[in-house]
């Protein structure tokens, strides 16, 4: 359990990740007298998750952020790929017996693998869970070059080759009736970075609201979900982060959710530089080397999950194959940010559109 002394409370607005949100009135609203809290921590999925919310008072929202972590923390402990948990079988745990023996697991990996699945059909394969081995690959040497800028290389092109051979989707093999994964290639390895999150940030939001909670702004790294509208009765306004760092126009669109979920993908959030390019963490899987068709991807859709993976896939794909993956899902709507900064959208993202930024 967290102990909610280590949960930071401000009545203010509140800054989430690569996506900010606007700021609003902080004042007491409404007949109800709630006010806005803002409760952040760093321990979870190697990030930062926020809450942003209305209660009657301190004590209520503390409950609040305290139930998320917990929630989230469950989460956390069963997809992560690099840490064993005492009594807890994980996605670690799936890999380190990758071609020995089956693996019984929570439902909770089960259903975010079978959404995986999903996915990988969905956009023909540049979601695929299965692609540890190549991950891991860039993951390494990334390290290294931000660790030692001076000798930083990018990763031999046929070492990432025989890495792939190793990638097969149809190779993990879910066993729902005894609860088991197993991976059938013993090099074979998950990395569920692409949809892990998103997915543990839904369920999360569907807790809440299953509970009647409301008027909560919820942000696991930047995948963010809004469990209905603020407490003034209007929607929660989210600013886009611009690719461009340097840039003093911080946002390049703000945007209205209610109920609905926004992800970001872009080349300015994980990268090093070798030899004055910038290779950041967006591998696409038929090229294995990170995408190029654009800065950044923004995705709108009412399920997070969805949203987190839509993001990376759109992100691999030339803007009409990415557009017309979007329009082929209900309730998604995206915007790319081509490496020109021109942007484009699809047809129903104005929409969402804040006209009074």
């Amino acid at each position: 359990m967290l102990n909610k002394k280590a949960l930071t409370f401000i009545i203010i607005a509140g800054t989430l990740a690569a996506l900010t949100m606007a700021a609003v009135n902080t004042a007491a609203i409404g007949a109800k007298k709630e006010q806005r809290f803002h409760a952040e921590f760093l321990n979870l999925f190697d990030t930062v998750t926020e809450i942003v919310g209305y209660s009657k008072n301190k004590e209520e929202f503390t409950q609040i952020a305290t139930d998320v972590h917990d929630e989230l923390e469950i989460y956390h402990q069963l997809y992560d790929i690099y840490n064993d948990y005492d009594g807890i079988a994980n996605i670690k745990t799936i890999n380190d017996n990758a071609g020995k023996s089956p693996v019984k697991v929570d439902q909770k990996i089960i259903d975010m693998l079978k959404l995986a699945g999903v996915a990988y059909e969905k956009t023909d394969g540049k979601i695929n869970v299965a692609m540890g081995s190549v991950l891991t690959i860039w993951h390494d040497y990334r390290t290294k070059g931000i660790e030692n800028p001076e000798t930083a290389e990018v990763p031999p092109m046929d070492k990432l080759k025989e890495a792939a051979l190793h990638t097969d989707f149809s190779k993990v093999l879910i066993d729902e009736e005894a609860s088991t994964v197993y991976l059938e290639d013993p090099d074979m390895r998950l990395d569920v970075g692409a949809i892990a999150k998103g997915y543990a940030t839904e369920q999360v939001a569907r807790s809440l609201e299953a509970k009647g909670i409301d008027h909560v702004l919820l942000s696991v790294g930047g995948n963010i979900r809004a469990i209905g509208i603020r407490a003034d009765g209007k929607p929660w306004k989210l600013d886009i982060q611009n690719p461009d760092l340097d840039s003093e126009k911080k946002a390049i669109d703000t945007l209205n959710l209610d109920g609905f979920s926004l992800v970001s993908s872009g080349d300015y959030e994980r990268y090093y530089i070798v030899d004055g390019v910038r290779y950041h963490h967006i591998i696409d899987p038929d090229t294995l080397m990170p995408a190029a068709y654009f800065r950044a991807v923004s995705i709108v859709c009412r399920d997070s999950g969805w949203a987190d993976a839509l993001s990376t896939a759109v992100f691999n794909l030339p803007y009409e194959k990415g557009l017309a993956l979007v329009e082929s899902m209900d309730d998604a709507e995206a915007m790319w940010v081509l490496p020109d900064s021109s942007i484009k959208t699809s047809s129903g993202y104005e929409a969402y559109r804040n006209l009074d930024r």
